[in-house]
Parts: structure tokens; sequence; C-alpha cells
């Protein structure tokens, strides 16, 4: 079986290496041997790391024999658009946050770092069913969110924010302490130094519209609110990293890769942003059900969430990270021939876009 990582690079997972590496972690942790898999899939989304989905089975310590459908999440090793790629601290992430009320995340099963095993270190979760809306196309434009009623498109977008609120509630002492971006200041403090080396690292790619892009960030740094609030920030807060059930509860929250600490508007500005990086940004209007930036920030509130009287800055922030991110995208499709660079700059221009919009925002109402 292959897997493209994120650079379109060729992750390979052969049958016999993971049933052979499986078969030896149940046997010494005394749960069953004799392992067989099933036919190997892959999906057809997601950039920053090989997702092999297979079926297993194996013979438990009572000599029955058990079934799961695994997924298993490879590291990607080159061509990131992150600065350090961590799976084994993703798989960490979730198992920390499993039993929260509230927040659902996939179980984790088995963790590997050794690279000689697979390519690269990786993770194995059992498999969650369900759908996630789409990004490419748009959710607000094709899809199986299209086809419901705006009843229950309003219940499934207000299903994915009370789960946004309740990990912003979550206790996560001790559980946790390993996403708190070490160094002095507040948590906003400590995320922003981060992201100023980050901005750096993405040098070669800051190459749409760099004026406002720098601009973007100087305004992050020298306008920064006096916010010392401190929870787990998901990172990549957005309907398209949840995933639902057929009733529309939400049956476990995806990628964790940008997880930390920090003030809740780091999460709640991202996912403002991006349904406008997805709706209004495309020339595309909200699917009826769905709320616009005002009703999401007042049903964030409604469920408990924090009041956030900085969220403008908290946007900005989402459309500069957005930017970096889908900038190095740009140049991961490009360099791996998956895209050519008038289809690449589709994405950084349209993020930087809404950055623009931001500073306009913050501009007049100062």
């Amino acid at each position: 079986m292959t897997s493209r990582s994120a650079s379109g690079s060729i992750i390979r997972v052969t049958p016999e290496a993971l049933r052979g590496w499986l078969d030896r972690r149940l046997r010494e942790q005394e749960r069953g041997g004799e392992v067989e898999l099933g036919e190997f899939s892959s999906p057809a989304a997601g950039y920053s790391g090989g997702t092999v989905f297979v079926p297993a089975s194996w013979r438990g310590p009572d000599g029955a024999r058990r079934s799961e459908e695994l997924v298993v999440r490879i590291q990607s090793s080159d061509n990131q658009l992150f600065v350090a790629p961590d799976a084994l601290r993703q798989a960490r992430t979730m198992q920390g946050i499993a039993g929260t009320p509230g927040v659902p995340v996939p179980r984790i099963l088995f963790t590997e770092s050794d690279p000689d095993v697979l390519g690269a270190p990786f993770y194995v979760m059992a498999r969650v069913h369900g759908r996630i809306p789409g990004d490419v196309p748009s959710w607000h434009k094709k899809g199986w969110t299209v086809d419901l009623s705006p009843a229950d498109r309003s219940s499934m977008y207000g299903n994915g924010l009370a789960a946004l609120v309740a990990l912003h509630r979550a206790a996560w002492r001790p559980r946790l302490d390993f996403l708190a971006v070490p160094g002095p200041g507040t948590a906003l403090d400590r995320y922003l130094t981060r992201l100023e080396g980050w901005y750096e690292w993405c040098g070669p790619s800051r190459r749409f519209d760099p004026q406002t892009l720098d601009e973007g960030l100087q305004r992050l740094l020298d306008g920064r609110p006096e916010d010392p609030a401190e929870g787990v920030v998901w990172g990549d807060a957005r309907p398209g990293n949840i995933c639902f059930a057929d009733d529309l509860a939400v049956a476990a929250l995806f990628d964790w890769e940008a997880a930390s600490t920090g003030p809740p508007g780091i999460d709640l500005g991202w996912w403002l942003m991006f349904e406008r990086y997805l709706c209004e940004a495309q020339g595309l209007r909200r699917l009826d059900g769905v709320p616009d930036r005002e009703g999401t920030i007042a049903r964030y509130r409604e469920f408990g969430g924090p009041p956030v009287p900085d969220i403008d800055y908290y946007e900005l922030m989402a459309g500069v990270v957005m930017t970096l991110i889908s900038s190095r995208l740009a140049d991961v499709l490009v360099n791996s021939g998956r895209a050519g660079e008038e289809f690449a700059a589709v994405f950084p221009m349209r993020s930087v876009g809404l950055v623009r919009e931001s500073l306009d925002r913050l501009a007049a109402s100062s």
C-alpha cells in the first residue's frame, strides 16, 4: 500500500511490515497475536501526513478472535507545512483529551517512534465512522451538507461549536502540560514568539502579497491584547476537522497537529476565518441554517464559551497563520508536480486577502 505525504513523496506500508509489527506489539502486551489484515485503502484528502485504513483481526488472550478497523497515521518527513512534524505528539494529545466530556477523539491503540518499521514514526487508532464536511470543494457548495435541511445544518454546526466550547472549558493540567509553549510571558506571548519563528522559517514561501503579510504579523506583535487566558487550543478548529454521526452529533475531532495552549480566541478566530475562506472569499453564500460571523460568535457564547472581546485580533492571527500554511502548501504542490503555479497560488492569495480584510476591520475600529 502506498500513501502520499504532504510533499507528494510515497510512503510505503506493506502488509507484511504492519502485520509483523502489530503481532509483536500485541504479544508484548499480552493482548494476543495471530494478526490478519484486510485490504488497505487511503483517504483522498489530507496534506500533512500519510494515512492508511485497514481492517484487522487477531486472537485475543482468551483465544477468541477480535476485529477492529484501524487507521495508521504516518509522520511525513519532507517538505513540511509545519516546522517540526510530530505524529506521536498528536497521538499523545488525543490520549490526553480522551474522556473529556463533550470532546470525543479517536481511540489511540499504539504508537511507534522507530522509523525503521514503516519509514517514519506513526500511530494506530481505531477508525471512527461518520461524515466530514468538505474543504475542496467547499461544504457550502457541494457534498452531503448541501442536501441537509436548514434545521439539520444548524444542528450540525451548533454541535461542532458546542464541542469547541467543551474543549475550551476542559481542565487540561497535568495531562496536557506538554502542549504549553515554553518561555516567559503569557500563553499568548509565547504563542506569538513561536509564530515569529514559523514566519521566518516560511521565508522562501512568503511570495504572495508579502507586504500585507508583513503588515499582518507586525500588527499582531505590536497590538497584542492583554489576554492572560490559557487553555487547550485545538489549532485547527473547523467543521472540516469534525466527524459527524448519522444523527449529526459529533463523533470525533480530528487533526491535532497544531495543538497548543493559549487563549480560546485563537480557536474561535480560526473557525471564523476558515468559514470566510470557504464561503465569502470564494463568492459563495452560506447555506441556510448556517450562521454568519456574528451569529457564530453569538452561538459560541450561548454554548458557554468565554467572551472574546479582541476577536478581530484573533481572526487576523488566523489569517496570517493560514497564509503561511497555504504558501507552504503552494510550494509543495508545485514541487511535487501535483499542481501548476497558477492553481497553487489560489490558496495563499485567498488567505492573504482575508488578512487584508482583518487589517482594515481593525483599522476602522481603532
